[in-house]
């Protein structure tokens, strides 16, 4: 009789806990689903993360394969607040930025200009350099 007892607590238990959860997902305004699937991409992208600095020596399927399975990380990420990944933020710039360089390398290689890996311009980041209060003491 005692163990009907302790198991049912622990059922108990553990359908509060999870109804909490839920709660508390909702409460965030995401669907458990999209929550659900954030899960799933966050464990895709540490794999994902590893191959991003092998991509020069990845096959044509291979690349295939990684922009598809990025695309469902970048769109499951986008279902979520920022604060709930920004402890992943590195990994996902880095595999976002794999991203960009494989299809800019694809969408070279369809027009038939068939680059060389070392003649590949990277895009740099171009940082404003006067400030909002600095441009309005200069229209002014």
């Amino acid at each position: 009789m005692e163990i009907w007892v302790i198991v049912f607590a622990l059922f108990t238990l553990t359908l509060m806990l999870s109804f909490m959860a839920v709660l508390q997902i909702k409460r965030a305004g995401m669907n458990v689903t999209d929550f659900w699937s954030f899960v799933k991409a966050n464990e895709v992208l540490d794999k994902l993360y590893a191959f991003s600095s092998k991509y020069e020596n990845m096959s044509p399927q291979q690349q295939i394969i990684f922009l598809q399975e990025s695309e469902k990380i970048f769109s499951a990420f986008n279902k979520v607040p920022d604060q709930l990944w920004e402890d992943e933020y590195n990994k996902y710039m880095k595999v976002l930025n794999t991203y960009n360089d494989i299809k800019a390398v694809r969408w070279m290689d369809k027009d038939g200009n068939s680059p060389s890996k070392k003649s590949v311009i990277r895009p740099t980041i171009v940082k404003a350099t006067t400030t909002t209060r600095k441009r309005k003491k200069l229209s002014t």
